[in-house]
This record gives structure tokens, C-alpha cells and sequence, in this order.
């Protein structure tokens, strides 16, 4: 799979992220270092241990690499999250856990295709 067909797959902005980081190269670089950023598992963490503050952080940061590579979907979804922790709502935070879940899976499993 190629970039484009990646970002496709995980329903992402390609010609936004080309844009802003201007060769392919580039983006593959850093759509492959996303694979080892902890954010993720940090807030599935925080979330199960009830630690909202440290969960606010991390779907924060979250949210903002994925809007920095344009992972549309999964920022959306990790968007969503960080509002209600933000906003106090812990148990709808929890109802959206899943739909993160299942966006991250998809972002994943597509940068793990790339050839």
C-alpha cells in the first residue's frame, strides 16, 4: 500500500498533510513514528485507573499529533474524548472510549500495510 492509499484506508487527509510536510518521504517518516508514540495506551491507562486528569493529557496530545498528520477520523474521535474529559463528562468520555478504540485500530492497522 502506498501513502495515499494509507491515508485513504484510514480515512485521513493525504493532500492536506502533503501539503504541509511537502514530499511523501516526509510523511511516511512521521506516519511511522505515530506506531511507537504512547498516547494511546497511556489514555486507555489513565481511563481504566480512573485517573481523568492524566486521561485529559493524553487524549489531548492525541488528538494533536493526529490533527498534525491528518488523521481525520481519529482525530475526531480522540477530539471528542478530550472535550468531555475537559469538560468533566467522565462517563460519556467512557462511551466514547470504543469508537477511539476501533479508529486507532483502523490508523494502525493501514500505516501497517504501507509497503
Amino acid at each position: 500500500m502506498t501513502v495515499k492509499e494509507c491515508y485513504s484506508a484510514l480515512e485521513g487527509d493525504y493532500e492536506s498533510v502533503i501539503s504541509r510536510l511537502m514530499t511523501e518521504k516526509l510523511v511516511q517518516k512521521f506516519i511511522v513514528k505515530f506506531l511507537s508514540d504512547p498516547s494511546y495506551e497511556n489514555l486507555t491507562n489513565a481511563m481504566r485507573s480512573e485517573n481523568y486528569d492524566e486521561a485529559f493529557r493524553e487524549a489531548h496530545t492525541l488528538k494533536g499529533v493526529c490533527q498534525n498528520l491528518s488523521f481525520t477520523k481519529l482525530y475526531s474521535s480522540s477530539s471528542s474524548v478530550t472535550e468531555a474529559l475537559r469538560n468533566g463528562e467522565y462517563s460519556e468520555a467512557e462511551k466514547l472510549m470504543p469508537l477511539l478504540e476501533a479508529d486507532y485500530i483502523q490508523t494502525i492497522a493501514a500505516i501497517n500495510s504501507i509497503d
